[in-house]
C-alpha cells in the first residue's frame, strides 16, 4: 500500500525514531524529575516545544508544495490561522457561563459588543467532532476554491506567490473587523478546557505536546507517501517541466490542486494544535510576514526533503526565542544574518549539508 511505503525508507525510520525518542525524553524529564532538578523540563518549556512542533508541521506542509510542486506559497499562514480559529471557536464555546459576563451562549467579546445572538457560522462549534472537521474543512475548502481558479487559469511563478500573499493579507484585514464576529484585533482567548481537560494543568499541556508530536509524525508520513508515489513523481515533473508534463497527457492542474489542498489541511491541523497550547488566536497569524517566515524555515532547513523543513522550523524558532531574550532590539538582524549565511554557504540548506556528508562517507567507504 502506498501509505506504508515510507516506513521502509531509512530516512523516515530515522526521523520517526528521533522524534519519538525526543517525545519520550521530554516526557520523562518533565514527569519523573522534581522541579528543583537541573534536568527537569518545566511546563512552560513543554508548551514551548509543542509550539515548535506545530511550526514544524506547518513547515512540512509548505515544503510539500514548494519543494515538490514548485509552488512558492506566501499564504500558508492563512490556512494555519483558519485551522486555529476553528479550534478557537470550539474552545470559546466550551467556556459557557464561566466567562467574565456569565453568558452561557455568547462569548465575552460578543457580549461586550452587544451582540444579541450567536452568528450562524458559530453554530455546531460546541461539539468537538464538528470543530475537528472544520479544522480540516475550512482551510481545505479555501485551498480548493483558490487553487481551482488559480491553477485552471495557469497562474504560476511569482504571480501565484503574490496572489497567495494578497489572499492572506485580505483575510487579515477582514478578521481585524469586529463585525466579522471573530474577536477583532484581540482575537479569541481566555480558553478554559479542551475535551473536558483543564488547559492550565501540567498533564493537559503534556498531552497536547505529545498529540502535536504524533500529528507531526502522521503528517510527515503522509507527505512522504505522496512524494514517493506516482503522484509525487508527476508533481516533481510539473515542478521541473510543466509544459512537457502537459504534453505527455497529465492533467497538471489536478495534480497541483490535490497536493495544494492536502498541504492546506496539514497547515490547518498545525494551527488547531497551536491554539490551545499558546492560549490565543488573533488576526496577526494571517500576517504576510508570518507566511514569509515559514518559507525562510524551509529554505534554511532544505527544500524537497521534508525533514529539512522540520529542522529549519525548530532551529529558527529556537534561535528566535534565544535572540529575543538576549537581544530583544536586534534579534531580527541576527535572524537575517543566519538566513544570509546559510543561503551563501549552504544553498541546499542544512539537509543538503547532511546529505553531502553522508555521500562523502559512503564514497570513502
Amino acid at each position: 500500500m502506498w501509505l506504508t511505503r515510507p516506513f521502509y525508507e531509512r530516512s523516515t525510520q530515522l526521523f520517526l525514531g528521533i522524534l519519538f525518542a525526543a517525545l519520550l525524553v521530554v516526557t520523562v524529564l518533565h514527569v519523573a524529575l522534581p522541579e528543583g532538578h537541573p534536568l527537569h523540563v518545566t511546563s512552560y518549556t513543554v508548551t514551548l516545544f509543542g509550539k515548535y512542533l506545530c511550526y514544524a508541521l506547518l513547515a512540512v506542509a509548505v515544503d510539500l508544495v514548494w519543494g515538490y510542486l514548485g509552488i512558492l506559497s506566501l499564504g500558508h499562514g492563512a490556512f494555519f490561522a483558519l485551522g486555529g480559529y476553528a479550534m478557537g471557536m470550539y474552545l470559546m464555546r466550551q467556556i459557557g457561563d464561566r466567562g467574565t459576563y456569565g453568558d452561557p451562549i455568547l462569548p465575552d467579546f460578543m457580549v461586550f459588543l452587544n451582540w444579541q445572538e450567536l452568528p450562524w457560522y458559530w453554530l455546531g462549534f460546541d461539539m468537538a467532532w464538528f470543530a475537528f472537521i472544520m479544522v480540516l474543512l475550512a482551510p481545505g475548502l479555501l485551498a480548493l476554491v483558490f487553487g481551482f481558479l488559480a491553477f485552471r487559469s495557469r497562474v504560476t511563478g511569482v504571480y501565484l506567490s503574490i496572489i497567495t500573499q494578497a489572499l492572506t493579507f485580505a483575510l487579515m484585514l477582514a478578521f481585524f473587523r469586529n463585525e466579522m464576529g471573530f474577536g477583532g484585533n484581540n482575537g479569541l482567548t481566555d480558553f478554559k478546557d479542551i475535551l473536558g481537560f483543564n488547559l492550565r494543568t501540567d498533564a493537559t499541556r503534556l498531552g497536547l505536546f505529545l498529540a502535536t508530536g504524533v500529528a507531526l509524525a502522521i503528517g510527515y508520513v503522509v507527505c512522504r507517501a505522496i512524494v514517493t508515489s506516482k503522484l509525487g513523481r508527476v508533481s516533481v515533473a510539473c515542478r521541473d517541466a510543466e509544459a512537457r508534463t502537459r504534453f505527455l497527457g497529465y492533467r497538471v492542474e489536478r495534480v497541483q490542486l490535490f497536493v495544494f489542498v492536502v498541504s492546506a489541511m496539514l497547515a490547518g491541523v498545525a494551527g488547531a494544535l497551536y491554539v490551545p497550547q499558546v492560549g490565543i488566536i488573533n488576526p496577526s497569524e494571517f500576517s504576510p510576514i508570518f507566511s514569509i517566515e515559514i518559507v525562510v524555515w524551509v529554505a534554511l532547513g532544505g527544500r524537497a526533503t521534508l525533514y529539512g523543513a522540520v529542522i529549519g522550523a525548530i532551529l529558527v524558532n529556537y534561535a528566535k526565542t534565544v535572540f529575543t531574550g538576549v537581544m530583544p532590539d536586534a534579534w531580527l538582524f541576527a535572524l537575517g544574518a543566519l538566513f544570509v549565511l546559510v543561503t551563501v554557504f549552504l544553498p541546499q540548506g542544512i539537509a543538503g549539508l547532511l546529505k553531502s556528508r553522508h555521500t562523502a562517507k559512503e564514497a570513502a567507504a
